[in-house]
């Protein structure tokens, strides 16, 4: 199999790996799982049925909105106010229409985002035993 070469980025002390959208490519071979991630992941019925298991981690709506504000105007150059336009009017009602419904496909639901140290040992133990099998 072919894919686009991974960074190797480490978060909370755990290693964790993410595919870069560069046009480096490398030869891996077949894994016992494969973690996938995407805000829409679990809108295709396609998808979904090739999971073995599906969490969704949940972080809350002020959270969400004020990483988006401090990245835009950071990063992209954005003004306040265009963030915010552009929050109320598509990201808002795209997320409640969209993302929020997946969430019922999800086996797991994971609050707090990535600071639920409980949800995560649990995860990490399930990916253990799948792909100790």
């Amino acid at each position: 199999m072919v894919v686009p070469a991974a960074e190797g980025q480490r978060h909370d002390s755990r290693a964790c790996f993410h595919q870069s959208a560069g046009s480096e490519e490398v030869a891996r071979e077949p894994r016992a799982a494969i973690i996938v991630e995407g805000i829409l992941i679990y809108t295709h019925p396609a998808l979904r049925d090739l999971m073995a298991v599906k969490v969704f981690v949940d972080t809350d709506a002020d959270t969400r909105f004020i990483r988006r504000l401090t990245r835009d105007v950071a990063e992209r150059g954005r003004t306040m106010e265009s963030v915010i336009e552009q929050y109320l009017t598509t990201v808002k009602p795209m997320h409640f229409d969209f993302v929020e419904p997946s969430k019922r496909y999800a086996d797991l639901i994971v609050p707090q985002g990535g600071h639920n140290d409980i949800a995560i040992d649990l995860l990490l133990n399930l990916i253990r035993g799948l792909t100790s099998r």
